[in-house]
């Protein structure tokens, strides 16, 4: 039986080389790519892939965010995040956000391989080297993430983009609100945080996995 499979990464040779290796593998199909998480959730809800491979840190909405929308738009769907961090707010972020697998870029072939089998078979996979970093604290996990999971998917968005230097015009056009909106949205997402300039907001984004280190 031939395994559908969606490819996300803002690289397009990353894309390249794994759509390259995984049709290597007999009944893997790569049917679709996207550049990032709005792409990435457009088209898994119009294609229901079986499998989708996302990675974490992308430009506009990250892999956290995508992978909760794709899970709410298409449950069936399987996500699996490959990624280059092994920092535990991404990967507690992406488990949180649905995902059923969780590997490092630097990974075997064979191992990226082995976990598409695995997570269609109903399993999960995450990279053994990095394992016991969620096994260690898992419980800790809501408590330690409560403050980001105080704030709204569209304010996570919103700072996002904040943290990515846009300007308030740039996101009040690319999201078809006003410019007083988000600025009142900002205001709030500062008061939620207790964080009062941009660069706090930004550090704040890039230590939850919110937006992508520059």
């Amino acid at each position: 039986m031939s395994v559908r499979i969606l490819l996300v990464d803002d690289h397009k040779i990353v894309r390249e080389g794994l759509k390259s290796l995984l049709e290597k593998e007999p009944g893997f199909q790569v049917v679709a790519e996207a550049e990032d998480g709005n792409a990435a959730v457009r088209i898994a809800s119009q294609l229901n892939p079986d499998i989708v491979i996302m990675d974490v840190a992308m430009p506009e909405c990250n892999g956290i965010d995508a992978a909760a929308r794709i899970r709410a738009a298409a449950p069936a769907v399987k996500i699996i995040a490959l990624t280059m961090h092994s920092d535990k707010n991404y990967m507690t972020g992406m488990l949180r956000a649905g995902t059923v697998g969780y590997l490092l870029k630097d990974c075997a072939a064979e191992e990226l391989v082995k976990a598409v089998h695995e997570v269609m078979a109903g399993k999960g996979y995450i990279s053994p080297e990095i394992a016991p970093l969620i096994l260690e604290d898992y419980s800790g996990v809501s408590s330690a993430a409560a403050d980001g999971a105080e704030l709204t998917s569209r304010e996570k968005q919103i700072l996002q983009m904040v943290a990515e230097g846009l300007s308030t015009r740039d996101i009040a056009e690319r999201l078809q609100v006003s410019g007083k909106t988000i600025d009142r949205a900002r205001t709030a997402i500062m008061d939620k945080l207790k964080l009062f300039s941009v660069a706090e907001l930004t550090k704040y984004a890039v230590r939850k996995g919110i937006s992508p280190l520059t």
